[in-house]
């Protein structure tokens, strides 16, 4: 990572998602359909989902990480959220972008994924 990757200071390292657009609760029980193959846990509540942009025209942005760099699905997981989401009533054009900054860690799933894996 150079000087110039670093983010500001004070910028968020996740990217505030679009949740008072009107597909925003479809689009995540969808996402909510996907599973980590490795884990019995959908990848919403894992926490592998870190933005849903919505654009007033209903094109969905979707920016997700994965457990680990080397996770053997690591090129089909962005098609099968795409395929969850892109049939929503409303949805114009849906876009899977996988990054791993910042890296995913326990502390980003949701108490249900906690509980779930016995870790509560």
């Amino acid at each position: 990572m150079t000087m110039t990757d670093t983010p500001l200071e004070g910028t968020p390292l996740i990217a505030p998602s679009s949740t008072d657009h009107p597909l925003y609760d479809a689009v995540v029980e969808a996402c909510k359909t996907v599973y980590d193959p490795e884990i019995p846990v959908n990848i919403y509540d894992l926490g592998l989902v870190y933005t849903i942009l919505i654009s007033d025209e209903n094109e969905v942005n979707i920016t997700m990480t994965l457990t680990a760099p080397g996770c053997p699905v690591a090129g089909e997981m962005p098609g099968w959220v795409a395929d969850a989401v892109e049939p929503l009533a409303g949805v114009k054009h849906v876009d899977v972008a996988m990054t791993f900054e910042p890296q995913w860690g326990m502390d980003m799933m949701s108490d249900e994924a906690r509980l779930e894996l016995g870790f509560m």
